[in-house]
């Protein structure tokens, strides 16, 4: 249920959850569907849903500040990354088509985006201990579940969720994880059921340790891209906003100034000064007292030396 605000609208952080959700939602029954019914080839359905993903980010993005759109951008990064390494690859978990479907790298974009929105909406913005309590209750009992009654111990998933603990506990922007959490969690138990991703029993670098399907505390292994955005992305920002220095042909030389004695006036002077102060007089005043036109025949505005009374 969308909270309303004082004028009766919807918040429009949770209009953008609600958006998030039901795109993670539509495009997973999309990638489900047979392919007999779609009457299109397999690589046609990814370069649609995968196009449309990332237009869907495009669109988010642009309603939001900079430093929001740098900080998705990595989540996206090192999403990816992560995912090319540890499914393909090593096999942690396998998609339904053998590699990364190209929705994905965009959808970890709507995920960092609906969690984000989540934290900032003035649902959870104004009952945050109760949302960090549920949090914690929750995920503890699944992770709980994973290592007693599950059909396969979920080693993994406790481990994340003790992550998911200490952002909550340490984290700067603690109901980010909050979000995370939520979107996650409903992102894989929806991802397994419609077998979009299945993940391994065990763990593909010691073969040790048990993983569930899906682990547990999913969140918490997700909020380690999170925390990344969150540390770099004022940095990168901040480079990027960085003034430039205006480039300067000529270097800068320390030159003497020339030595004092008899010189013109620069040409930059138009108007002669009223007096001057040479001498042991008082400064007189060129057009008005009498005599002066002897006594300043020649009035320089920058001569220092000895003149010869007439």
């Amino acid at each position: 249920m969308l909270m309303r605000t004082s004028r009766g609208r919807p918040d429009p952080e949770l209009v953008v959850v609600a958006v998030v959700l039901a795109w993670i939602g539509g495009f997973l029954l999309a990638d489900a569907v047979p392919l007999s019914a779609l009457g299109i080839s397999e690589p046609a359905r990814e370069i649609v849903l995968g196009g449309a993903t990332w237009a869907m980010l495009g669109f988010l993005l642009s309603r939001e500040q900079p430093i929001v759109r740098v900080q998705t951008l990595l989540v996206v990064v090192f999403a990816s990354i992560v995912e090319y390494t540890f499914s393909p690859l090593l096999e942690a978990y396998v998609y339904r088509i053998g590699t990364v479907p190209l929705f994905v790298p965009p959808g970890h974009g709507l995920v960092y985006l609906g969690a984000l929105a989540l934290s900032r909406s003035r649902l959870v913005q104004s009952r945050e201990k109760f949302f960090v309590t549920l949090t914690v209750a929750a995920g503890g009992a699944w992770a709980l579940y994973g290592l007693t009654l599950a059909d396969r111990k979920d080693v993994l998933g406790a481990f994340w969720y003790l992550c998911l603990i200490g952002f909550l506990i340490w984290g700067r922007a603690r109901l980010l994880y909050v979000g995370a959490f939520a979107v996650v969690t409903y992102l894989e138990l929806l991802g397994t059921h419609l077998h979009t991703w299945a993940w391994s029993p065990y763990d593909p670098v010691l073969g040790v340790i048990s993983q569930g399907n899906p682990p547990s505390g999913a969140a918490g292994g997700y909020g380690w891209f999170d925390l990344y955005a969150t540390l770099l992305a004022p940095k990168i920002y901040g480079l990027v906003r960085r003034p430039r220095a205006s480039a300067w042909r000529r270097p800068f030389v320390a030159t003497a100034l020339p030595p004092n004695g008899p010189s013109l006036p620069s040409s930059e002077v138009n108007t002669p000064p009223a007096s001057t102060t040479i001498g042991t007089s008082a400064a007189m005043s060129y057009s008005i007292s009498s005599g002066s036109q002897a006594m300043s025949t020649a009035p320089s505005a920058s001569s220092m030396y000895d003149q010869k009374s007439p």
